[in-house]
Parts: structure tokens; C-alpha cells; sequence
């Protein structure tokens, strides 16, 4: 047990001395958005899940990519917020002594738009927004340490506004020998634009964010608990420096405590097995929770939830997401394994 504490420790450590994205707004944010019902209802985001069946799960640490996905077909769709829908499809492969290679391509539509002059008068004419990023992913592993790779060429639409760029996630993962408890670390989105959304335009920087996380199943129970420390690059998360104040003299600002930062980075995650076909699953993202939560109402923002099912060589996943007092964001995941039919 102590050599695992000190190999999360380790990863953590490591993670601190990475890269840093200071200052200024990242374009592409779709990126970050989880395209599996699965991981959504573990809070949106999880590296080391040691589970070999689940195409899903290299999208988030592309060393995750194993042989046991050999030869399956992943469709995600979301039905995000207004007119907003995203999605998600992939097929992998598996060669001897060469590696595993998944293809996806994740998408996300904005609707249809009424076209306007800058008065504001309607021209009669509509348009669309959409991106697109295409997923190559390739893994291997040596011994009980997987690494992989996933390139992702992107392309964004808005109008007559168009931007390419390339991103990149590299990512790591190490099972112990028990095969109950895994660690993970992953540098998702390194990269930028190529072209801009206009002629001689600033390019952008993308949405950096390196995680890692430890994934643990108890021996005596079906039950595996999931933790991710989320945007190690970037200590402060709130958006202002710290807790506001209000007082007669006006508005004052103080530090968040220590424990209250840490919280910010963490995503936990439970799943509960009664059977090896049917899985429970409930997550916890505090800082979804403090960015997006209404003070007079907090409700279960931040909080997610969901189920799956295992039918012969068909899975189904299914997971609701609270974002805001709004309304929540539902997700569905078929994936079928073509090696039974």
C-alpha cells in the first residue's frame, strides 16, 4: 500500500513541474468536453480507469488504448444546451508486436444562426457554427507501463470565419500487479492554431490541461473509486484571487485556503458493480460546482450521475450531468464489439 501512496505522489510531484499556461483565453474549448456518458458521470474527467473494454477511454489518456479493444465501434451523441450538440465516433485495432491505432472523430454543432447587419437588421439569411477535431491515437506498452499518442487535427467554423489548428494528448499509465489500482497522467491539447480566424490575426493558444489520477478497486467489494487532479498547470482556478467579502467599507478580497485550491483540481468518481452487466456510477466536480452554482440555490450542481449495460457484445452507457440551475446535459454511449458478430 505505502508503494502506491508514493507513486501517486510521484506523479503529482512531476506534474507540478510541467508546463504553465499563464494569462489570456484559449481557443478550441471544445476539446475539453467529454464526449462518454461514462467519464461524465464520473465527474467529466478520468485518466486511469483500468478498463480494456471501454473505447472511450483513450480519448482522455490515449495510453489507455489496449488490445482488448481490438476491433470495436464507439458511437457518443450529447444533447448539450439550446441547440448545442456534440458527439463522438471511433474504431480501433490491435497489431502484434506493432501496437494499438484507434480513428475517431469528435464534433460539435452550435445550430443555425439568423444572419444580422451591425444596426441589427435581419438580412434574411442564416449560418452555421461548427468545429471538428479527428482523433489518431496509437499506444504500446512495455511491461506494466502503457504510453501512447493522440494527434488531433482540428477545424473550426464560425460563418464565413474558419481556423486550423493541431493539438496533441501524450499520456502514461501504470497498473500495479494486484490489478486493483492504476495511475495515470496525461498533457491533453499541446498545440495551437495554424491559421487564424482572420487574415493576419493573433493565433490563439489552445486549451492546455495536464491530470493525473489513480484508480483503485477494492478487493473485497464491487466498488472502484476514481480521483483526477485536473489543470496541475494552473494553481489559481478561481475566477478572481481569491473569496469576496462584502462589508459596509465595500468589497474585499481574501485567499482561498489551501484545501479549498486543491478541491478546485479534483474530480472524484464511484462505480458500483452488483453485477458485472450493470454498473452504477455518481461523480463530484467542485470546481464545476463553484464556477457555475447559484449562491441563494445551490441544487446538485456539479454533480453527475449515470448507468451502463453490458448485453453480449453491445454496451450502452447513459449519464446526466448538472451544470447550472439551468439544466443538465445528458449523454449517451453506444459501443459495439464487432470481434462476436
Amino acid at each position: 500500500m505505502n508503494r502506491k501512496i508514493y507513486l501517486l505522489i510521484l506523479f503529482l510531484l512531476s506534474a507540478y513541474t510541467g508546463w504553465s499556461q499563464i494569462g489570456g483565453e484559449s481557443t478550441y474549448q471544445f476539446l475539453e468536453l467529454t464526449n462518454s456518458a461514462r467519464i461524465a458521470a464520473l465527474g467529466g474527467t478520468q485518466v486511469a480507469i483500468s478498463d480494456t473494454s471501454d473505447l472511450n477511454l483513450p480519448f482522455h489518456n490515449p495510453a489507455l488504448l489496449h488490445k482488448g479493444m481490438h476491433n470495436t465501434l464507439l458511437v457518443n451523441y450529447i444533447n448539450y444546451f439550446i441547440d448545442i450538440n456534440y458527439g463522438y465516433a471511433s474504431y480501433a485495432r490491435s497489431y502484434e508486436n506493432i501496437g494499438n491505432f484507434a480513428l475517431g472523430m469528435h464534433y460539435i454543432n452550435y445550430g443555425d444562426f439568423r444572419e444580422a447587419t451591425g444596426e441589427g437588421e435581419l438580412t434574411g439569411l442564416t449560418f452555421t457554427a461548427a468545429e471538428y477535431a479527428l482523433n489518431m491515437i496509437y499506444s504500446n506498452e512495455y511491461q506494466r507501463i502503457g504510453y501512447g499518442v493522440n494527434l488531433k487535427p482540428v477545424l473550426s467554423v464560425f460563418e464565413s470565419y474558419r481556423s486550423f489548428g493541431i493539438a496533441a494528448d501524450l499520456g502514461v499509465y501504470y497498473s500495479f500487479r494486484d490489478s486493483l489500482t492504476s495511475v495515470g497522467m496525461t498533457a491533453r491539447n499541446i498545440g495551437g492554431q495554424i491559421t487564424t480566424y482572420y487574415q493576419d490575426g493573433n493565433r490563439e493558444p489552445v486549451p492546455f490541461d495536464l491530470q493525473a489520477g489513480i484508480s483503485t478497486r477494492l478487493k473485497y467489494a464491487p466498488v472502484i473509486f476514481s480521483l483526477t487532479m485536473q489543470h496541475l498547470n494552473n494553481w489559481k482556478l478561481a475566477r478572481y484571487q481569491g473569496e469576496r467579502e462584502f462589508t459596509p467599507d465595500g468589497i474585499h478580497e481574501r485567499d482561498e485556503n489551501f484545501a479549498k485550491q486543491v478541491m478546485r483540481h479534483a474530480v472524484l468518481g464511484i462505480e458500483i458493480l452488483p453485477t458485472e452487466n450493470f454498473i452504477l456510477r455518481a461523480g463530484y466536480n467542485y470546481q464545476r460546482r463553484q464556477e457555475l452554482k447559484y449562491d441563494d440555490k445551490l441544487s446538485t450542481v456539479g454533480f453527475s450521475m449515470g448507468f451502463g449495460l453490458r448485453l453480449k457484445r453491445f454496451r450502452l452507457d447513459f449519464a446526466t450531468s448538472r451544470f447550472h440551475l439551468a439544466g443538465s446535459s445528458n449523454l449517451f454511449s453506444l459501443a459495439i464489439n464487432l470481434n462476436d458478430i
